[in-house]
């Protein structure tokens, strides 16, 4: 080998090169290590260009910024993006580099539909479950409660939205949706009143039980005059269950059901002496 004058000038041309490439990469680590390249500022915006509710400086600052390591080169953009999504009301998040010392961070937040469970978590409009502060999503309306068997939480919120408009006709609104472990829905209406619809034996059983309520809803109301209905059992084929507080069932059961009228309060009687 030392007397081939070729395979002299590759392994010496081979040697120069690792050189100069250590050389380049110990420059550009030295280079990369300068604080001019430490990170001055980390930007939040809206993914969308909504202005963000629950997402600000002070969450920011207490949640993330003490956990990002490294400077404008080194600093690991997935495990900062993994690190904003455990943020309360953050969604997504997605990171990107801005020369020379900055990260731009886009969050999309939960919009939180109602409660879920009975364990402080919330339900979003798209049908994710996450944890954050109840009060403060209590802001803006009063919160629906959801609750259903694990992974059943876009069943829930499709067969909410179904609901509300089903029982927009009569003007109520649900207020409350339960899923059972045997499958069985529940809904409670802004008026207080309890809905069991059961299980679904089709794609259109929950509809047709519900049109039908809807259908005599009205007729109901009226027979109970100053009455509230309480609950309503629709799980019956060709009928319906209901209570109430002021129902009461005649002995004739051929004879239609009245409801009990209250008796007014009689005034007290004061006897005087003489």
């Amino acid at each position: 080998m030392w007397h081939d004058i070729r395979a002299l000038n590759a392994t010496a041309s081979s040697l120069v090169a690792l050189v100069v490439l250590a050389c380049i990469g110990s420059g550009v680590w030295w280079l990369s290590q300068l604080p001019m390249f430490s990170l001055r500022a980390v930007t939040v915006e809206s993914m969308y260009q909504l202005p963000l509710r629950h997402v600000n400086e002070l969450t920011v600052r207490n949640g993330v910024i003490g956990k990002i390591r490294g400077n404008f080169f080194t600093t690991d953009l997935e495990g900062v993006r993994a690190t904003f999504e455990t943020v309360p009301w953050v969604r997504r998040a997605t990171v990107r580099r801005e020369w020379p010392d900055q990260l731009i961070v886009e969050v999309e937040e939960h919009e939180a539909l109602g409660t879920w469970g009975e364990d402080g978590r919330l339900l979003s409009v798209k049908g994710d479950v996450f944890t954050a502060n109840l009060a403060e999503a209590d802001d803006d309306h009063e919160l629906p409660a959801f609750s259903g068997p694990r992974g059943s939480e876009k069943e829930v919120l499709a067969r909410f939205t179904e609901l509300r408009s089903l029982f927009a006709p009569v003007q109520l609104a649900p207020m409350a949706l339960s899923l059972s472990d045997r499958y069985a829905w529940t809904v409670k209406l802004d008026n207080g009143m309890s809905v069991a619809l059961g299980r679904e034996q089709d794609k259109d059983t929950l509809k047709k039980r519900v049109q039908r309520l809807v259908g005599v809803y009205p007729q109901l109301v009226a027979r109970l005059q100053e009455g509230r209905i309480d609950t309503i059992d629709m799980r019956y084929p060709n009928g319906l269950a209901l209570s109430s507080a002021l129902l009461s069932v005649p002995d004739d059961a051929s004879k239609p059901v009245k409801p009990v009228k209250k008796k007014p309060n009689q005034p007290n009687k004061t006897t005087k002496q003489t």
